[in-house]
């Protein structure tokens, strides 16, 4: 059916990663987009990564990873902290890793990773995201409305997280659910941002 295909497209980028100056993860619980970001780290596509995550809005604390417990079991007091450490269990060295511990939604997470660059005065034409698969378009949409300013091109190279992909997403409830949330939060968030 089109349709199905008309979402799959506009939800789930995936660009071909090119030589950039940063990687940016955006906040989760998974470990896949660290990995992801830590792989295109050493390949040499970025000198540098930025983690950025609190927890959800919404939350006390910081829930743990999602899963592979038994390998991240350390006492993360943020997202920032658990991104860090799997980028350091996948070889990335603490020199090439900033954070930001503060952001607790995606649009925080461009907010802030933006500040920081600012801060540092470290240039960026070019920044690869690392994010959840489901969440590509909308990584993308945040991160281009807070560098609207400038001219940053940002490629999405994603990680499939929770077992829904671009091929099986409509196979199950969950991947129903997950997708069309994220579609129908694109549509509000993005008529949002025309009104600013």
């Amino acid at each position: 059916m089109k349709f199905i295909k008309d979402i799959t497209d506009f939800i789930f980028l995936d660009d071909k990663p090119e030589v950039s100056d940063v990687i940016l993860v955006p906040g989760n619980t998974w470990p896949q987009p660290a990995r992801r970001a830590a792989g295109l780290y050493r390949d040499g596509m970025a000198p540098l990564i930025i983690v950025s995550g609190r927890f959800s809005k919404g939350l006390a604390a910081f829930p743990g990873p999602a899963c592979d417990r038994e390998r991240y079991y350390g006492h993360y007091m943020t997202e920032a902290d658990f991104l860090s450490d799997v980028l350091a269990q996948e070889g990335v060295p603490a020199q090439a890793v900033w954070q930001d511990r503060e952001a607790a939604f995606t649009l925080e997470n461009a907010q802030n990773i933006r500040q920081i660059l600012e801060e540092r005065e470290y240039p960026v034409q070019r920044a690869i995201i690392c994010c959840q698969a489901f969440h590509a378009r909308r990584s993308r949409m945040y991160f281009e409305y807070v560098f609207q300013d400038r001219e940053v091109e940002f490629l999405v190279c994603p990680a499939e997280t929770q077992g829904i992909s671009r091929e099986n997403w409509m196979e199950t409830q969950e991947g129903l659910d997950t997708v069309l949330g994220e579609l129908k939060r694109c549509g509000e968030q993005f008529g949002w941002m025309l009104k600013k």
